[in-house]
């Protein structure tokens, strides 16, 4: 979707100012939001795609003035209350109300160094081949759906070539709505800078993003 998340290289927001080093956290609440959040996502009612989702759908005003973990913490919110987890009063509140929805698990302290190790490979095999091979030159769809995409909008309508096939993946537009995994093929798709950008550009510079499938067509 198109929305606060996602204004690469438009104009107004200044530049990007880089922390030098820069800690993990810049307070103790930011780590109790991201043990929240990975706590909450273990209990299987909903995947990555999903929670992204509703990063993306806070209201731009809200979205631009929070902080990175506060972004968390608000998306996390809806996806209590949305799988019933939690009440809204419950959750502004701070009390248990009722009885709410009983997790598939839960992530105790002594399994989360395993958990994280594992990490969350989202490759899964397809039984059709790549439509699309190094080398070739593609151009990306126009399109600006309500509902989760991991197109950037600044890489739409562009066109560019496949640097790599990096192989098959969850494909997250369906994923993040409860439309199953779909696996597609990935791919590295490099832009000039000037494609992507426009007149001014560096001419030196290029642009790679990695692609499903869906997002390319043959030019």
């Amino acid at each position: 979707m198109n929305g606060p998340h996602d204004l690469g290289g438009q104009m107004g927001l200044g530049p990007v100012a880089p922390e030098k080093d820069e800690p993990y956290f810049h307070a103790d609440w930011e780590k109790r939001a991201l043990g929240l959040t990975l706590s909450c996502g273990a209990f299987g009612a909903w995947t990555i795609d999903e929670s992204r989702h509703a990063r993306e759908n806070i209201p731009p005003a809200t979205y631009l003035s929070a902080s990175y973990y506060e972004i968390w913490i608000r998306a996390l919110d809806v996806l209590l209350e949305r799988h019933g987890f939690a009440t809204r009063e419950e959750l502004f509140s701070g009390h248990s109300i009722g009885k709410g929805r009983q997790p598939q698990r839960v992530l105790k302290a002594d399994m989360v160094a395993g958990v994280l190790a594992k990490g969350g490979p989202c490759d899964r095999p397809v039984h059709s081949e790549p439509r699309f091979m190094p080398d070739d030159v593609v151009k990306t769809k126009n399109f600006h759906p309500e509902t989760h995409t991991r197109l950037p909008r600044y890489a739409r309508a562009k066109t560019g070539t496949i640097e790599a096939v990096q192989g098959s993946f969850v494909f997250p537009d369906d994923n993040a709505h409860g439309k199953g995994e779909n696996p597609q093929w990935v791919y590295t798709v490099v832009f000039d800078a000037s494609e992507i950008w426009g007149e001014g550009a560096d001419p030196t510079l290029t642009v790679s993003i990695d692609a499903w499938e869906s997002y390319l067509e043959h030019v």
